[in-house]
Order: structure tokens, then sequence, then C-alpha cells
């Protein structure tokens, strides 16, 4: 269990690869996910390392199974996925992968070449079809048109326009050529202007929308359009017409003058139609076989081609040996898996068919290793609630597991409720329960991934939830009546003290119960808060009482806690300096003022009851008096005898510490520093001379490198060191203050999610249970469902992020800030388990 309260011990090694086993050794090590690979070429540029052909290669692949993929999606084709992990083929399957992805991508870019050809003939052909069919309509309307007004010979010469050439008489005096075509219907009123005005009004221009949309070739998409057709005279307005329907991107269709001839060419697109979808369905009938068929391995080619390339992007990593049959790569390994490492390249080198075994050699280094914490499923969510502030530093105090209890209790001393607990606590249990169901799905929602990968977190703080709601007696803003109450409301009262009649009990609005009444106060509640306070007016009073002294009462315990914990860290790095100079006074002087305040709390709470309740005195002004050393008010009596000898006692205490921690470790460290400065002009050239150091000198100076080296860095700066331990000190010191005053949050945010509660019960929920009919009945049902929404949108998910974001800065600011550094980097082990989980962006 070490390593949950620690991060892993780490080593740097040395790695000896053959070169013909060294593929096989690093696709092995990809599979284990133990070793993390340095850049040993740094000054190489990308493109100049001896496997970027490889990789290059490996990249083309990808990008051609890529397009197989948008192909497959656009075709809306599910992808298999078997959860298989193939084998990482060997360099020499390269080849054939390359020339089935090129035949697959080859092939497929043939299919959509002919069938976008096939398309944009069809739709030409489609659109020729409505041309004949619409322009066939004009020419009918003008005939009938022409015969209607041949009696009328001021508006023959008007409807000639219409008429089709062949139907004028020799007498005509005018002969009209027309353009017919196809244009997208959005652009037809500026069509018509542009027409209207470059052709001064000299065509006369007739259209009509068809009826389908026609699909554009290129796109896909549905396009609407309309059909057209322009009359006009002379080659100089033809001329300008084309170009405007050129500049409209308007497809012209030759049309036929006479109506037999139009009617031919109709028959004849038709048929040509009709055999055109023949082919267009073939085709499509095949590119979805030749889809379907490579959906099926996609997902493994995709696994095999992104292994190849982390494996040779890797092999770049490394140096190669001057006699180039050997790669040199050096790597962070956790101490503990060193066994399963060197098992990984004897695989390696089994299946690479080498004689020569690779080598693995550890190597000492001054440089600090990376962090690796050890998870599972259900550390893992509270790890990354640490990690999201900072990495923590190598080996020091790992917060993970004490976050594990505190994180969801002070969530819930904020949240509780019994109800809203529970609602939780089923949420999480159903995502816990169909956990492998949903891990199978691989859902998108980034938001729902968020959630589910803390389940196990929300499951803790619905629990404690829960515990809290029971301990506040809060249900939906209501009372559990479980144990009766211990307050005994009775007509009339033998005591002289409570004189109460049946007739002042039903006129009375308001009656304040004594607890020093015998008979009225029947001792503590067995468990929680008891439910006779919701229904009394100063409900308020008692409980924010109560919650604020618990959140600073629970707020101290947490800080010392901290503290404590870096007792630790100082105890592991042998600092014995930063536990005389900085833990003994920090605790002293956190001891004497808040742990002092806990227990003058606690006394408090132990040493009144209800007959002396009225004379307890104020715990906040006796605390200010404490700093004030003022005890000549004679109106605050003491809490205990011999009060003030050590009120004053702790205050010095306090005070004492502030020189301790702010002076003594800067002059420590100077002295430490002059010492070893002095000692080392005793040797020269590795030899004693004189009066050298004796061995407890040598084991100082052994001892303090480590200090000098993390403290002091390689010069000492007393200046620099006097800053720091100043700030630290006044850091500590106010931090004490505003971090105890900062818990107070637990308390505000209890009330506010009681206050809200109680405030949806009463303007939603008691609406629906104040009609007292059928139509009553009806009405909850809508009043519930509300009552419900509400609920779950604003106390449970609005309210419960406010409350977590508290309890998160409360983790990372008041109680890490006492032992964490957080400077650490993590542990990027080379593994393939997101290429295998199926995440395949680099």
């Amino acid at each position: 269990m070490g390593e949950l309260f620690r991060s892993e011990e780490m080593t740097l090694a040395q790695l000896f690869l053959q070169s013909e086993a060294a593929y096989c050794c690093v696709s092995e090590l990809g599979e284990l996910g133990k070793v993390q690979f340095r850049d040993l070429n740094p000054d190489i540029n990308v493109f100049q390392r001896k496997f970027v052909n490889e990789v290059r290669r490996c990249e083309e692949m990808d990008r051609k199974l890529r397009f197989v993929e948008k192909e497959i999606k656009k075709a809306s084709i599910p992808i298999l996925d078997t959860g298989e992990n193939p084998e990482v083929p060997f360099p020499r399957d390269m080849i054939d992968l390359e020339a089935n992805f090129e035949k697959i991508e080859n092939e497929l870019k043939e299919i959509n070449t002919n069938q976008e050809a096939l398309k944009r003939n069809f739709l030409e052909l489609t659109e020729l079809k409505f041309i004949l069919r619409k322009t066939q309509q004009f020419f009918d309307e003008a005939q009938l048109h022409h015969h209607q007004q041949m009696a009328d010979p001021d508006l023959l010469e008007e409807s000639s326009s219409l008429l089709e050439p062949s139907e004028i008489g020799r007498g005509a005096p005018l002969r009209l050529g027309f353009v017919a075509g196809v244009i997208n219907r959005e652009r037809i009123p500026t069509f018509e202007r542009m027409l209207w005005r470059v052709c001064r009004g000299n065509v006369f221009l007739r259209q009509a929308e068809i009826e389908n949309p026609l699909e554009d070739p290129v796109t896909g998409d549905s396009v609407h359009k309309s059909v057209f057709i322009i009359f006009f005279q002379g080659d100089q307005l033809k001329n300008r017409v084309k170009k405007i329907c050129e500049g409209f991107r308007a497809s012209l269709y030759p049309c036929p003058e006479t109506p037999q001839e139009r009617k031919e060419m109709a028959a004849g697109v038709n048929t040509r139609i009709d055999d055109l979808q023949m082919v267009l369905n073939q085709t499509e009938d095949h590119r979805q076989r030749v889809l379907q068929a490579a959906a099926k391995t996609i997902r493994v080619w995709f696994i095999k081609v992104r292994k190849m390339k982390a494996i040779y992007h890797t092999l770049n990593l490394c140096n190669i040996d001057v006699t180039q049959k050997c790669l040199i790569a050096e790597v962070w390994c956790p101490v503990a898996d060193l066994d399963s490492i060197q098992f990984a390249l004897r695989r390696g080198t089994e299946h690479s068919g080498s004689t020569v075994p690779s080598i693995l050699n550890r190597m000492q280094t001054n440089q600090t290793p990376p962090t690796y914490n050890k998870t599972n499923k259900f550390t893992y969510g509270f790890q990354n609630l640490v990690d999201a502030y900072g990495i923590s530093s190598y080996r020091e105090i790992n917060p993970a597991p004490y976050t594990i209890i505190t994180f969801p209790f002070l969530f819930a001393v904020m949240f509780g409720d019994f109800g809203h607990g529970i609602l939780m606590t089923l949420f999480a249990v159903w995502m816990v329960i169909r956990e492998s169901r949903i891990l199978s799905q691989k859902v998108d929602n980034e938001l729902f991934n968020m959630v589910f990968s803390g389940r196990y977190i929300i499951l803790l703080m619905g629990v404690f939830s829960v515990y809290t709601g029971l301990i506040y007696n809060d249900c939906f803003s209501k009372a559990l009546n479980m144990f009766g109450s211990s307050w005994s409301v009775r007509p009339m009262f033998t005591s002289s003290k409570a004189n109460w009649t049946e007739e002042l009990l039903k006129n009375a609005p308001v009656l304040q119960l004594d607890p020093d009444v015998n008979g009225v106060f029947n001792g503590p509640y067995p468990f929680g808060i008891d439910p006779i306070w919701s229904i009394a007016t100063n409900k308020l009073t008692f409980l924010n009482s109560f919650k604020m002294k618990m959140s600073v009462v629970l707020g101290i315990i947490h800080m010392m806690f901290g503290v404590t914990l870096s007792l630790l860290n100082h105890i592991y790095f042998k600092k014995p300096l930063n536990i005389y100079l900085g833990f003994i006074p920090e605790m002293i002087f956190m001891a004497s003022l808040f742990g002092y305040l806990v227990i003058l709390i606690l006394f408090k709470w132990c040493a009144y009851d209800a007959a002396t309740s009225k004379i307890a005195p104020s715990l906040l002004i006796h605390f200010i008096n404490m700093f004030l050393f003022n005890y000549s008010d004679p109106s605050f009596p003491m809490l205990y005898s011999g009060q003030k000898g050590l009120q004053c006692f702790l205050v010095v205490c306090a005070i004492l510490c502030v020189p301790w921690m702010l002076v003594l470790k800067p002059f420590m460290l100077r002295h430490q520093y002059l010492r070893r400065k002095h000692l080392g002009t005793h040797n020269f050239g590795g030899i004693r001379v004189g009066n050298g150091p004796t061995e407890e000198d040598a084991e100082i100076i052994q001892h303090d490198q480590l200090s000098m080296h993390s403290e002091e860095g390689e010069e000492f700066d007393f200046g620099d060191v006097v800053v720091h331990q100043a700030i630290h000190t006044i850091e500590y010191c106010l931090g004490c203050i505003s971090n105890t005053a900062s818990y107070l949050r637990l308390w505000a945010l209890s009330l506010a999610h009681a206050q809200l509660s109680e405030v949806l019960w009463t303007m939603v929920m008691h609406l629906g249970l104040h009609v007292n009919s059928i139509g009553g009945g009806i009405l909850l049902v809508f009043v519930f469902a509300a009552f419900s929404t509400l609920t779950i949108a604003i106390l449970l998910i609005m309210e419960g992020l406010s409350a977590f974001l508290h309890a998160l800065r409360l983790h990372w600011v008041e109680f890490q800030n006492k032992f964490y550094v957080g400077t650490g980097f993590k542990f990027m082990p080379f593994s393939f388990e997101t290429i295998r989980e199926g995440r395949f962006d680099d």
C-alpha cells in the first residue's frame, strides 16, 4: 500500500537494443506501457532522423485509412468494433499493407469519380427533361393566347413574341430567337433585374419552378432550381443574354423549335435517364460492398498502422551506435516493474529471431524523475482532482488517499440533505453498475464522459450527503420524525414558570418553550437535530450557531492534519532543519491559538446545559480578549479557573513562534554553508591535508548536499533565503487566520442549500398540496413534475456543482498548501493503451 501514499520509486535506465530486435522490443514495451523514453537527439531535426521515411509511410497509410473512414461514415455504415487488440505487424509486412490500402483508396476514388460523372450526366439529362416539358407548356400557352387574340390586331403583335418561329406567318414582321436553361431558384429575382437593365427591356423572360429538388453531383445536397426561357431579337442581344446566364451560373441547353422535335428529344432523354439510373444503382451497390468490407477491418488497420508509427517515432528518440548494429535508449521506469520490463525485452528479442539479448542497465542521475502514482478505477478520479492543481513532486506525500474521505465529507457538510443525497447516490450506483456497458459504447459526449469518470466521487458524495442529511435532519427541506421529539408540549404545566391554558394554546400565534422547565426538555435527541426545530421561529439562530462552530472545528482539524503530513515529508527527505525550524513552530502556533479555540468550543458545549445556558459567555469576545490581554471587564466571567494564565502563555508561545520561523532557519542555513565552505578548503586534490574534516563533518557535508541542491541552488544567497523565509512565515501566520475564516463556507453553503430547498418546497410543492379536491390531485401531478425538474436542475446540479467547487478550493488552498509542493511532472509512459481504446488522434 506504500505506493498509494507516495509516488512510485523511479529509475533512469539505459537500453541496448540490437538493430534487428529494436522494433520488436519497443513493440513489447508499448504493450507493457511502463517506460518513458527520453529524446537523445534533441538537436537533430525531425526530418534528419534515421526512421523518418518509415514514419512518413505510416502517415501516408494513416491518411488513406482516414479517407476510407470518411467515406464509410458518409455512407452511414457502422464500423465494427470487436475490442480486438491486434499484434504489431513486422516491418516486412508494411509493403503488403501499403499495397492493400492503395488498392482500396484507388478503387474508392475511381468509384467516386465515375459516380460523380454519372450524377452530373444524370443531372444534365434531368434538367433537359424539365426544360423540354416546361418550354412546351410555354409554347402551348402562347399558342392558345394567339388564337384567342386573333380578332384583335393590336394584341396580335404583342402575342407574336410568344409564338414559335415556325408558327409565325410569312407576313410576320419579326423572327425571334430564344435560349432555355436552368438556374438556382434564389437567383431568379436578381437574374431578372440584370436582364432588364442590360438588355434595356428588349427581352422577354418566362420561368417556372421545378417541383422536385435536384441533387448536386459534387456535394450531394438538394438544390431547388427553376426553368427559364428568354426571347430576344438579334445576335447582339443573344450574346448579352448568354453572358448574363454564364455570370449567374445558369445551365443552357439546346431546345428544338418545333413541337415534333421537342417530343422526339424528350423521349430519347427519358430512355437515357432510365439507363443511367440503372448504372448509378449498380455503381452505388458496388461502392456499398467495398465500404462494408472495409468497415469490418478498418479499426484493426488503424491500430496496426498507428502502433507502427508510434514504434518508429520512438526509435527516432534513440541513439545509434557507431557500428550501426545497436540502438541506445534512455528510459524512466518504475523500480518495481524492472522485472516485467526485462521479460518484455526478452519476448521482443525472441519474436525478432535475434540471438543477441537486449540489455537494461540502471543509471545514476541527479535529474528529478517523473511522478508516477498508480491508480485504479476507484482512485483515478480522486487522483485527477489532485493533479489538476499540480503534479506532486517526486516521492512527496500524495494527498489523493486522504482526499478520498475528506473531499466527499466536506462536500456533504455543504450539501447535507437526505433526499438529495439519495438521488445522487442512486445516479452514481447506476453508473457503477452499468460501467462496463457504458465503456463499451464509447460515448462521444464530453460532458457525460467527465461525469462518468468521476462516478465513484459522486457515489461517495451521495453517501456522505445522506449521512449529513440525517445529522441535519433535512429531507427535501422537511424534518424526519424518527425518534419522536425530546420536547414535550402539554396543555397545562404545574410549574410556575409555564402556566399555559388550552385557550392560550389555541389563540397565541407563537409560544416560546423554556428548556429549563421540568418536563419540557427531556434530554438530547438520540441522533441528529430534533425535528421540533423545523417549526421553531428561532430555527435559523440555532442552526447557524451549530453549523458555524462545526465549520470552524472541522476546518482547524483539517488544517492541522495538513501540517502533520508535512512532518512525514520532512522525515522522508531527511530535512531535520525543516522539522525543528518549520514544522514544530508551525504546529505550536496553530495549536496554541486555533487548536485552543476548538477546545473552547467543545468545552462550552459540554460545560453549559439548559439551566446555565443564559449565563454562557461569548467565545468570540473571549478570543478577542485573549489577543488583547484584556481580563479587567467583570461582565465577561472566566470559563474555568486558571484561564487567564493559560491564555497568556498560549499567546506568548504563538508570538515566539514567529521569530522562530522567521529568523533561525536562514541563519542556520548560512552557518552550514560557511562550514561546508571552510571544510572544503582543507581538501586539496582529494588528499586530506592538516586538520581536514572529521567523520562527523563528512556526514554533515553529505547530509547537507541534498538540502543545498534543493533549497539553496548551486550558489547560496543569504538575501534570497531571508526573503523566501519571510514570505513563507507571513503567508503561514496570516493564512492560519484567513484559512480558518475560509472554512466558514461550509456553514454558508449549508445554510444556502437548506434555504433554497425550503423556498422551492414552499413556492412550488406547497401549491399542489393546498388544494383539497380532485382538481388538486390532477394539479399535484404537474406541480410534482415542476418540483422534480427544479430540484434536479437547481438543487442537485447547480448547488451540487457549487459545493463541489468550494470543497475543491478547500483542498487545493487551505489543506494542500500546508504540505504539498506540487512542482513535479507526470510520468508519460510509451503505451499502446490509447490506441487500443480507439482514441486514434495523436
